[in-house]
């Protein structure tokens, strides 16, 4: 018995697993069916492949700290990991959509201007300062203890941004391409119920890295910053450091943490990561909303710019309420 043509069967969940993860990142899997239902379950689990994408991230920001290369410096490369993890295509719809909001041309022709190969000056400056953004944020959090964290944490936010935008309701404004397949694609159960599951999973892994659970095996996880600037975590024989410095900062940090309990420090705080997704995705919100009302609908160059828009705002709140 012969079995149906992949083109012809119905998608499955395992169809839109395989889209999201080969859409969204550089990882090759193998192609199933292509519809507006596997597009539909792509978005809605796509800050799972955000999640994936952290922690590989993550892993290589953790390597740098352990080489000792300076949190600035292993910040970048961290950032560039993501980029190559994503083969760019998130970079490149943030430069797109620059270029045609920029360009002040009616709907058709920005969008015709987004189609193009070539980068223009909105692009270019839009993509930098995103970077800078990202970067400095992240080497911010991660000098306080809390970068490999921070940097799972917005890659889930950036992804988590997709399956809002692609919300019942939200048009393409083109009538084919990964926009069409994909708008109004999402329910706002399955939205509402991923959007808990990746406010928590942030949350639960901050508590657990400010009670020393990763302290034995990752240390660039562990320890808040002290008031001195110091921490457990990256304090070794061959550091700077006077054994005076060291006495005062433990001192320090036993009495902080005898006055406000475990958990104690801004980068432990767990309502921190919650409130830096949210930020992230109010910022992706008003970006696809101005998207939506100059060209239409949104194509999947605003996608793009929703993931590194949402990314960037994620790592700069991160660094000012847990940093």
């Amino acid at each position: 018995m012969s079995e149906t043509p992949p083109s012809e069967r119905p998608s499955t969940f395992a169809d839109g697993v395989r889209l999201a993860i080969g859409t969204l990142s550089v990882f090759t899997v193998r192609p199933g069916v292509v519809d507006r239902r596997a597009g539909g379950i792509a978005m809605t689990v796509a800050p799972f492949v955000g999640a994936l994408i952290g922690a590989v991230a993550g892993a290589v920001l953790t390597v740098a700290l352990w080489l000792e290369i300076p949190p600035l410096l292993a910040s970048v490369l961290a950032v560039a990991t993501v980029a190559l993890l994503t083969r760019g295509l998130h970079l490149d719809g943030l430069a797109d959509l620059a270029d045609g909001l920029g360009s002040g041309r009616p709907a058709g022709q920005a969008l015709d201007i987004m189609k193009r190969s070539d980068i223009g000056p909105f692009g270019v400056v839009t993509l930098i300062f995103t970077l800078l953004a990202q970067v400095a944020a992240l080497s911010e959090v991660t000098a306080a203890g809390a970068g490999p964290i921070a940097l799972f944490t917005a890659c889930v936010a950036g992804r988590l941004a997709l399956t809002w935008a692609c919300r019942s309701g939200i048009p393409s404004a083109r009538p084919g391409g990964l926009g069409a397949m994909v708008a109004g694609t999402v329910r706002r159960g399955p939205a509402l119920a991923v959007t808990a599951l990746m406010l928590a999973l942030p949350a639960v892994l901050t508590l657990l890295a400010s009670i020393g659970a990763f302290s034995p095996v990752l240390p660039a996880f562990s320890g808040a910053s002290d008031g001195f600037g110091l921490s457990a975590s990256h304090v070794s024989p061959g550091d700077s450091v006077t054994a005076g410095e060291v006495m005062i900062s433990n001192a320090y940090r036993t009495v902080d943490a005898a006055a406000v309990g475990p958990g104690y420090g801004r980068s432990s705080s767990l309502w921190g990561p919650c409130v830096a997704v949210l930020a992230g995705l109010l910022a992706a919100w008003a970006l696809r909303r101005r998207a939506v009302r100059r060209l239409g609908g949104i194509t999947g160059d605003v996608l793009g710019a929703l993931v590194e828009i949402a990314t960037a705002t994620t790592l700069v709140v991160y660094a000012v309420t847990v940093g």
